[in-house]
């Protein structure tokens, strides 16, 4: 009879439940308050509060607890915002995977991927798999490395390539390749063009860097080795974008981290100059990450495939870039 009750129960539910709510729920979860999820879905902080309402009334459960300075996911609400990402996900794939349906062939691969990925793995690839497949489409939109693994939680990319601080049980991760960050200036800056220079030369110089240039995020050993040396007292600029911040580096905002070899044509260019350390330079690994739960396409299966065997073929030796 129990049995039979809670059946019913879930079945009115399904039925009875407006999906808009558990996408706005998610939604105010993510963001953390109220107010950052009216701005990210364009509506009214009265209309999200009222939704969330509604949602909590209609389950009969307090969702979030909140007040001036409370904002706390309870366990009924950590319990549905991971059923809500699931849902989510699937839903914003169904076009995708109806669209194959009628040329099995032919797929959209949309990839999430940090500003600063320059991999000539991914780019052999790519290029290999486009002359093999030339049905296949692709979309690559670039984010941060906290949006693209977002984007890879909730299924409505591919896959992602980024820079990963803190793992997800839920994600897969396949290290690509491992790059090394230098710092630069520009060449109106007073130490283009200077030799021999030491850590302690950068103290009391201006700086520009990447939104995750923090010891809590991705770019974690390039903040650790500023905070080491003082040199992260004047921040005058930050992006999550490599080109713009090499844009302030050479217009001469500040002294700024960027990928050795991503920026070789510069400094052989007379665009930046590199600045110490020279030696032991911050490490940074770049990974592929994928959703082990997401339904892939035969395009999207056959991309991530064919890298994941590129990465596998080359000792991690070649995959290093100084």
């Amino acid at each position: 009879m129990e049995s039979s009750l809670l059946k019913d129960s879930g079945e009115r539910l399904a039925r009875e439940l407006d999906w808009n709510l558990l996408r706005t729920f998610m939604v105010v979860v993510q963001e953390g308050s109220v107010t950052g999820a009216a701005k990210r879905l364009y509506l009214r902080q009265p209309t999200i509060s009222h939704a969330l309402k509604r949602l909590e009334t209609r389950l009969g459960k307090r969702l979030i607890e909140r007040g001036p300075a409370t904002f706390r996911v309870t366990p009924a609400g950590e319990v549905l915002y991971r059923e809500c990402v699931e849902i989510y996900g699937n839903v914003v794939r169904v076009a995708v995977l109806t669209r194959d349906i009628k040329d099995e062939i032919a797929g959209h691969v949309r990839i999430a991927m940090a500003s600063h990925v320059i991999s000539p793995i991914f780019d052999e690839v790519l290029a290999a798999f486009h002359v093999a497949n030339p049905k296949a489409t692709y979309e690559i939109e670039v984010d941060t490395s906290a949006e693209v693994t977002r984007a890879v939680l909730e299924k409505s990319v591919s896959f992602g390539v980024c820079l990963v601080h803190r793992r997800s049980p839920r994600l897969e991760y396949e290290m690509i390749y491992r790059e090394y960050f230098g710092f630069f200036c520009g060449p109106s800056h007073p130490l283009f063009g200077q030799s021999g220079l030491k850590l302690e030369d950068l103290k009391g110089h201006a700086a520009v860097s990447f939104k995750t240039d923090q010891l809590a995020d991705a770019l974690r050993p390039v903040a650790l080795l500023r905070a080491q040396h003082d040199i992260d007292d004047i921040v005058v600029g930050h992006s999550s974008h490599l080109e713009e911040v090499r844009r302030m580096i050479v217009a001469g905002l500040g002294i700024g981290p960027l990928p050795i070899h991503v920026v070789a044509r510069d400094l052989r260019d007379g665009l930046l100059w590199r600045l110490p350390p020279y030696k032991a330079p911050p490490a940074i690994d770049i990974y592929v990450v994928w959703n082990p739960h997401t339904h892939l396409n035969r395009a999207e299966e056959g991309l991530l495939a064919a890298l994941r065997a590129a990465i596998d073929a080359k000792p991690l030796s070649a995959r290093t870039y100084k």
